[in-house]
């Protein structure tokens, strides 16, 4: 039998980590130890952690490779062609920051020490430009990890992962109880909790066979919150946000508000069940309510700006689609002409305005982001320390000279050469699948 010859390959960085460990196709017992090759619909059957993912054309802004992401393992997604040069048994390096798998690590540079970083530590640029680096948390545990890290506050708590274990529908004696344990565990960070953002990939038990439910434009988010039973699940939400109002620093988010008109009721009636007020959020996820989102703080207090569900609107694509996962390019030059007009319509409310997603955490993307003036990001807990060193590298004024470049570019693979980061690795969707130019 003639064996695959062993290649070192270099695929797509996604999350950042250097493991080692033998290569397995799929999921199987005995993940410990090994690098999974997996697709992203695989990847709701893990039941082990392994050491590393390696992802055959994982799409970065599916809601599957968000929830790979939270692991905190390091990961590279490769294509097809690239997964035949991989042979299951043998022992690899990879690091999930270059996109290398091979024999040896390449790269020696010391992974960041998490237990160093300190809760009164600021978050600066190389030019001492401050910046704030929360988390986005699903869990209590979540939570434990986001303050280990230096997270500045509990950025978005994704409130529908919270589910009872019988998996019923939750009540205001079980959000309180939760609540309550991601803001004990968290403290003293200040905690924004965002209302169900229930979409088609997480449809709870109780919400399941109700028609338009989910979908990449479909029933979602607030647009649900007036359709029971999730209308009583949302007042049991706003309960037990009450019941804690006076002992944690809260804010509460609206999910999924497209039109000013909207948003004015929605934040009327969530104000009515507060005994005292609490600083409310929206969520921009579509380019309808970036553009209008200078009229948004005459009703709200701040902005969070789902990147994931605004790009997959942007280029009509639906982002946990695999096979359209080239179009939501995270280099194409007018994906940074529309931040630029986000950050522009904002002006002297930027400083309010907190990005949300998979954008600020790819390759080469935070200093840009920095760049167009924004300063506060929801991440993954996971990823602080490695973006932390991203903007301790950073110097605001050369980053907003590369973006006006970026901006004024008119393909990805101009935006790729700025970035020094080879094209090969981040095809667009007029490359296609053929080989890399």
């Amino acid at each position: 039998m003639v064996q695959k010859q062993q290649q070192d390959i270099t695929g797509m960085p996604y999350v950042p980590g250097i493991r080692k460990g033998t290569l397995q196709r799929g999921i199987a017992p005995g993940g410990v130890g090994r690098i999974l090759i997996i697709r992203q619909q695989d990847i709701a059957n893990l039941v082990e952690p392994p050491a590393g993912f390696i992802v055959i054309e994982g799409a970065p802004f599916s809601h599957a490779m968000i929830h790979l992401m939270s692991k905190g393992l390091p990961a590279i997604i490769i294509t097809e062609q690239q997964a035949n040069l991989l042979q299951e048994g043998r022992e690899v390096m990879i690091d999930g920051a270059s996109g290398y798998i091979g024999s040896a690590i390449r790269n020696e540079k010391t992974p960041p020490n998490e237990s160093q970083m300190s809760l009164n530590e600021d978050i600066v640029t190389a030019d001492g430009v401050i910046v704030s680096l929360r988390a986005s948390v699903r869990s209590q545990e979540a939570a434990q990890k986001a303050r280990l890290a230096g997270a500045k506050a509990i950025g978005l708590v994704r409130s529908e992962f919270l589910v009872p274990e019988d998996q019923s529908q939750p009540d205001s004696a079980f959000y309180t109880r939760v609540f309550r344990e991601i803001c004990e565990t968290a403290a003293p960070l200040p905690v924004t909790i965002r209302l169900l953002d229930v979409a088609a990939d997480k449809i709870p038990t109780w919400m399941q066979g109700h028609e338009g439910v989910g979908g990449a434009l479909g029933l979602q988010g607030v647009r649900l919150f007036g359709i029971e039973p999730m209308k009583t699940v949302c007042l049991a939400q706003l309960e037990a946000i009450n019941n804690l109002i006076d002992s944690y620093d809260l804010r509460i988010l609206i999910p999924y508000l497209v039109r000013h008109e909207e948003l004015a009721y929605w934040s009327k009636f969530i104000r009515g069940q507060l005994s005292k007020p609490l600083p409310l959020g929206a969520m921009v996820e579509t380019p309808a309510s970036a553009l209008d989102l200078a009229n948004w703080f005459d009703q709200i207090d701040f902005v969070a700006v789902g990147c994931n569900d605004l790009m997959q609107c942007l280029f009509a694509a639906d982002r946990d689609s695999a096979e359209l996962r080239h179009y939501l390019d995270p280099y194409a030059p007018l994906l940074w002409r529309f931040m630029q007009q986000i950050a522009m319509a904002a002006e002297a409310r930027l400083e309010d305005i907190q990005l949300c997603g998979v954008l600020a955490q790819l390759p080469g993307v935070l200093p840009l982001l920095l760049g167009l003036g924004y300063r506060a990001f929801s991440v993954e807990a996971t990823l602080i320390p490695y973006l932390r060193q991203v903007i301790a590298t950073t110097h605001t004024s050369d980053a907003r000279q590369l973006v006006q470049q970026i901006c004024t570019s008119r393909e990805s693979r101009d935006v790729l050469r700025l970035l020094g980061l080879p094209f090969g690795k981040y095809r667009t969707f007029l490359i296609g699948q053929g080989p890399a130019a």
